[in-house]
């Protein structure tokens, strides 16, 4: 049968088949779809609240959504793919997908709508595939015998035990308040943390290609104890929010973190070349990240800066546009596409800036035209960029003549 020809349910299955051959295919459209959709919803249906929220704060469900949800989709597509690549395994495809996929979509539904007496079930479901995801490290790690993803699988088991604590708040919100909003600052970190080691595995390909095309040299080639310096950085942060150290500390801890990212920006100084959007996007989403980091630090050592502009600028800004870059460079390398983003895939990336920068704006810098953030306006932007990604993008991704490609 032709897929031209082919029943509406033979093409779905088509469709889901060829999704479901590889990570990035499956879980990079999931998470655009969730981070384009859920904050407009939010916004345009539900007016900021959520229908069935009535003891968790909606701005509690905003922050775990986007990080567990949006951002959590992308660590799945991201490791399911890159890992069976680093290390010349089988990569996961097929039912195994399918089923992180199933859990993880179940907790966005009760998410959407805030649906506290289904807690229980999206907070098992969250929690069964990070469980599965360090398994999975675990498993390839001892059938290579190597020691090359024990950072990531640290920080894995990090959002692991976060979430969890998470979950256990939302079900205990009327004495855990405080704890649930503590652990959510603290996902937002360990996802950075993996943002930190996302950008030093990408950027030396990347940059290499761009300086030469044809693969024959290696120019560019980082100092191997920079690479760690940003997530050992946000380690130490993270377990001193977690011991609960002093604000200055704390504060201290953060601008020495930010400034470690600020060092990744260094390295993409590599002469004209650094024009290319492949790198200024690397770049940038370094520097959005150890800017929030910066901020935030100063506002725990008493600056008049809302804390919230920080977390938005880091988490919004740095960690958003690094998962838009990740979708763009590995949804070209990883379907035998050229190095080379289209200029809607600039575009795309501008968005999200512009979208970051109108919500950040009024925190930091209230004016008579921006007194408060423009909700609608910000969800609107956000959207178009990961749909426009996703347009740009689909085609590529659900083609199987891309099958079989070498990555980044």
């Amino acid at each position: 049968m032709n897929f031209s020809q082919a029943t509406p349910a033979t093409s779905f299955r088509h469709t889901l088949d060829i999704l479901s051959d590889e990570g990035f295919r499956l879980f990079f459209p999931l998470a655009a779809i969730h981070a384009a959709l859920w904050p407009f919803l939010w916004v345009a249906a539900f007016g900021l609240g959520l229908p069935f929220a009535t003891a968790i704060p909606p701005d509690l469900w905003h922050a775990h959504e986007m990080l567990i949800g949006s951002f959590g989709a992308a660590l799945i597509g991201f490791l399911t793919t890159a890992v069976p690549e680093w290390t010349d395994t089988e990569r996961l495809h097929g039912r195994s997908l399918i089923v992180l996929a199933a859990l993880w979509g179940t907790a966005r539904v009760v998410g959407l709508v805030g649906a506290e007496a289904l807690g229980l079930v999206g907070a098992l479901c969250d929690v069964l595939w990070l469980a599965l995801l360090v398994a999975y490290l675990i498993r390839v790690s001892h059938s290579k015998r190597t020691t090359r993803f024990i950072g990531l699988t640290l920080w894995i088991s990090c959002l692991l035990v976060t979430e969890t604590v998470t979950r256990y708040a939302f079900l205990n919100i009327a004495t855990e308040a405080d704890l649930a909003e503590r652990t959510v600052h603290l996902t937002g970190f360990v996802f950075l943390a993996v943002l930190a080691l996302a950008l030093a595995r990408i950027t030396v390909p990347v940059t290499n290609l761009v300086l030469d095309p044809s693969q024959q040299t290696s120019p560019f080639r980082p100092h191997p104890g920079r690479m760690n310096l940003a997530p050992g950085l946000v380690g130490l942060l993270v377990a001193a929010e977690a011991a609960g150290f002093s604000e200055p500390t704390i504060g201290y801890l953060c601008i020495a973190a930010g400034a470690a990212f600020m060092d990744r920006v260094a390295e993409s100084f590599i002469g004209r070349e650094i024009i290319r959007a492949e790198i200024l996007a690397l770049a940038g989403s370094a520097a959005l990240a150890g800017l929030g980091l910066i901020l935030l630090g100063l506002s725990h050592l008493g600056f008049q800066l809302s804390e919230y502009a920080g977390l938005h600028v880091a988490l919004m800004g740095g960690l958003g546009l690094g998962v838009l870059t990740v979708f763009s460079i590995a949804g070209l390398r990883h379907t035998g596409q050229a190095l080379g983003f289209l200029r809607q895939t600039r575009l795309a990336l501008l968005l999200l800036v512009a979208a970051m920068m109108l919500r950040v704006v009024p925190e930091i810098w209230p004016t008579e035209i921006l007194p408060t953030a423009p909700y609608t306006l910000v969800a609107l932007l956000w959207a178009a960029a990961f749909l426009l990604w996703l347009k740009v993008y689909w085609p590529f991704i659900r083609d199987p003549a891309t099958f079989q490609h070498d990555g980044c």
